[in-house]
């Protein structure tokens, strides 16, 4: 049975535009494999770890820093926990909202807390960065009331597709699907209305694949 994983990064619940263009992603992802098993995470409800001392100790230790003591190995042991749901999905999808930029600090947040060595990557000094994760796939799902493309940088700087593409690359993702929906406060009704819809489907279609 397929599994997605569903990753909120909007704390804005039935006002996020972003989540109502991932929930159309979920309809077409369910006509596709009808018996598939939804797991949403919502990042503001999930009373995520802080990533702090013990936690950059229990990653550097892959790197032949000295062995963990107590605490550490019990924060070490909860990142594994938090990685393991995670690394259960056959897919992925998020909800982002663009703040300041970038993504949404609990997303970021959430994301240092997954980039374990041994676990989501690898490191040869020969090769670099080598992804763990293979045989899966993402979509993201993103939403901007001022940029879009085209615009000069007093307008924004996409900072949030690129980097969390990056990021799936470097765990071993590379088929990654990006929705966007742009520019809402700077265009017409008409044509907010016709560039929503059209996201709509984008999202569905995305489900669909």
């Amino acid at each position: 049975m397929k599994k997605l994983l569903y990753i909120k990064g909007s704390p804005r619940s039935e006002k996020s535009v972003s989540m109502k263009l991932a929930d159309e992603y979920v309809a077409g992802y369910m006509e596709k494999y009808p018996g598939a098993s939804i797991d949403v995470i919502d990042l503001w409800q999930a009373n995520l770890p802080e990533f702090d001392g013990d936690s950059a100790a229990a990653k550097v230790s892959f790197f032949g820093e000295p062995a963990m003591n107590g605490r550490q190995q019990t924060v070490y042991e909860e990142l594994v926990t938090i990685f393991n749901r995670f690394n259960s999905a056959d897919d992925y999808l998020f909800a982002v909202p663009m703040w300041n930029f970038g993504v949404p600090y609990k997303l970021k947040q959430y994301i240092d807390l997954l980039s374990m060595p041994g676990t989501l990557f690898g490191f040869e000094p020969s090769k670099g960065y080598i992804g763990l994760l293979k045989g899966k796939r993402a979509t993201a799902v993103y939403t901007a009331a001022i940029y879009m493309p085209g615009l000069s940088k007093s307008y924004g700087t996409d900072h949030a597709s690129t980097y969390l593409t990056d990021w799936l690359n470097f765990a071993g993702i590379d088929d990654v699907t990006n929705v966007w929906f742009y520019g809402s406060k700077m265009r017409g009704e008409a044509e907010t209305k016709a560039a929503f819809e059209k996201a709509q489907a984008d999202a569905h279609e995305a489900g669909l694949r």
